[in-house]
């Protein structure tokens, strides 16, 4: 099959949607497949002539990308590209996108997961994996994620939500009940989550928060283990144990990406019973199908001391390295890293059929 794998972007989580991009189209290209990386943003600035030629270069056109310590610098990005275009989709991206049997999106954040990438795609008869435009920006929003979740009786953390361009401060900091965490409403990797114990804490939230988007939400704290469970066609996969490293109050950015001293650990299978197993894997699949989700999401959540499940929220573009969750669930079904990314598309040509 000739495929686009679509990375990067111009969202705070570009530096890991370019990890998982590339290692996707490596996958499939060891598979057989004519597989290319492109940057959803950059674009193909450099490419005149036949587009489809690319689709035989002998290295997919990948780069060398690593995730580092910090989110990427966006205005840098921005500087760098040659096209000067408000367009935040970059040169002749669809128009190679039109040749491919199939679009992988390896995207994550702002513009690939909040449906208008799907959107665009579905307005011009081009194949994408995952979910569709409206059930994906509804799991990006994650106030909206939360209605849905109180609509369906999933057991979510108490939240309100507060627009900060309108709202005095001092009023959420004399009504909000402490410990809770602060959220950005369509943050990921962990970006524009605080964990606030104190006054002082939930103060500084605020003041970052409103600097990525004054549309925010505050939850309450929820006390026990982390939990995060795939989903993949129509069934939940091995829930996965993350602990965050010694002494970390959240789990940030750099424990999610980073390996060693500053990385979370990652436990997979979880070790839990077969009950608990079933009654998160049970959770998933509800909320995967209550927002209309299809083909694959990963679910994160807390067991509180009680045992009782707390979902937070759905990715529907979760990280797919070599390394990440999903792919490492999937493993303990006996799926390779590469036969995970042939499903995916699999999965998501016989929705759009």
């Amino acid at each position: 099959m000739k495929i686009v794998v679509l990375g990067g972007g111009i969202s705070t989580e570009r530096q890991v949607s370019l990890v998982t991009a590339v290692s996707v189209c490596k996958a499939l290209r060891s598979l057989g497949h004519r597989a290319v990386f492109v940057d959803m943003y950059l674009g193909l600035e450099d490419t005149e002539g036949d587009l489809e030629a690319l689709f035989d270069a002998p290295d997919g056109l990948c780069p060398e990308v690593t995730i580092g310590h910090a989110a990427p610098d966006l205005e840098a990005v921005k500087n760098s590209r040659k096209w000067k275009s408000s367009s935040r989709i970059g040169k002749n991206v669809l128009e190679i996108c039109t040749l491919a049997d199939c679009v992988f999106l390896g995207l994550h954040g702002e513009d690939g997961e909040d449906g208008k990438i799907q959107a665009a795609l579905e307005l011009m008869g081009i194949p994408y994996t995952g979910s569709g435009p409206v059930p994906s920006g509804m799991a990006m929003d994650k106030s909206i994620a939360k209605k849905v979740m109180h609509i369906f009786g999933i057991p979510t953390p108490q939240w309100q939500e507060y627009d900060l361009s309108c709202i005095d401060r001092s009023e959420i900091l004399s009504e909000q009940k402490l410990p809770c965490v602060v959220k950005v409403v369509n943050g990921g990797s962990s970006i524009g989550v605080y964990i606030c114990d104190t006054p002082s804490q939930l103060r500084n939230a605020l003041e970052a928060a409103v600097k990525l988007n004054p549309h925010i939400y505050i939850e309450e704290k929820k006390i026990g283990r982390e939990f995060t469970v795939p989903v993949l066609g129509d069934r939940a996969l091995n829930a996965i144990e993350i602990i965050p490293p010694e002494g970390a109050v959240t789990f940030d950015y750099v424990a999610k990406y980073q390996n060693g001293r500053e990385g979370a650990r990652e436990i997979c299978p979880a070790d839990i019973t077969p009950e608990q197993q079933k009654m998160l894997g049970d959770l998933a699949l509800r909320f995967h199908r209550a927002l209309g989700l299809s083909v694959y999401s990963r679910t994160d959540f807390i067991l509180d001391e009680q045992g009782q499940p707390w979902v937070l929220e759905v990715n529907t573009l979760p990280g797919m390295t070599p390394n990440s969750l999903i792919p490492r669930a999937a493993k303990l079904d006996g799926l390779s890293y590469p036969q995970l990314c042939e499903k995916i598309i699999a999965l998501s040509l016989n929705k759009q059929h």
